[in-house]
């Protein structure tokens, strides 16, 4: 596994496995379990998910010691503001049964951000939280907040893929050594992209599937990836990239795939309330 260095000094692998719309109370424990046994060492989570709890019996029953896990959760927006998001820490912890995390961010760049901000960057501080780093900012978000914050961020998880790729948002972060980590980097199964002539007739030359063409490329491209799946084989699949290479003109090819739009807009007007109303994790 390939591991990457924030611009904190912390290594992150460069697969990790998501669980987003896994549900709790087995399903997410087994899916975790099969990618630890698959050779997965890093696990991303969400408050909003409700599966931490899932997550954490899954890591403590693997055998692996909690040192070799890379575990990333993410604080909702109804605990945003200084003090809730102090809360919100803990509560992710108390869930994990863990008395850290090596990643944690903020799910959405809406609200009181900054608050939610300088409470990641004190548990940080405590020793709660190894790195921390936002989501869904785009480049006009960015800008809004995080010139503001006392510290950079070491990551900003967005959605990519190779028909949108975050070309602008890169031009922001690469300079400042932040990571994109790629949610939904299959297209969220799009059989157009996985369908695609370019990715197919690479598939055939490597003899691998689509999938695995296009997370290689992401990995070449620096990015880190977050596949998600509940199928053993697709799982271990997913992280079977490590023995190919694509050319430079290969690689190009691929970049050519951009249509520069995905299928969330973060800025589109009422998305945070939205959200906040939709998704409610506690009372």
């Amino acid at each position: 596994m390939e591991r990457i260095r924030l611009n904190d000094g912390v290594e992150i692998p460069a697969v990790g496995f998501g669980v987003f719309m896994i549900p709790n109370g087995g399903e997410t424990y087994r899916a975790v379990l099969d990618a630890l046994k698959a050779g997965y060492r890093h696990i991303d989570t969400a408050a909003a998910y409700m599966n931490e709890s899932d997550v954490g019996k899954a890591v403590r029953d693997s055998g692996i010691k909690r040192d070799e896990v890379f575990i990333t959760s993410k604080l909702w927006l109804q605990d945003y503001g200084y003090d809730a998001a102090k809360k919100g820490v803990n509560t992710s912890l108390k869930n994990l049964g863990m008395d850290y995390m090596d990643l944690y961010l903020l799910h959405q760049p809406y609200g009181d951000v900054e608050g939610a901000w300088k409470a990641l960057e004190d548990a940080k501080k405590a020793g709660k939280i190894r790195s921390i780093g936002v989501s869904n900012m785009t480049p006009k978000i960015w800008n809004s907040f995080v010139p503001r914050f006392s510290t950079i961020p070491s990551v900003n998880q967005v959605e990519c893929n190779p028909y949108f790729q975050q070309s602008e948002l890169r031009k922001i972060l690469d300079p400042q050594g932040v990571r994109l980590e790629a949610w939904y980097p299959l297209g969220h199964g799009d059989k157009g992209l996985l369908a695609n002539e370019t990715v197919v007739a690479l598939a055939k030359k490597y003899g691998k599937n689509a999938g695995q063409v296009i997370l290689r490329f992401e990995i070449q491209s620096g990015i880190i990836v977050l596949p998600k799946s509940t199928n053993p084989e697709r799982i271990k699949g997913n992280l079977d990239i490590f023995d190919f290479e694509l050319s430079e003109g290969e690689m190009e090819q691929m970049r050519a795939l951009d249509k520069g739009k995905g299928t969330h807009d973060p800025e589109a007007p009422g998305v945070g309330e939205m959200l906040l109303n939709n998704y409610r994790i506690h009372e």
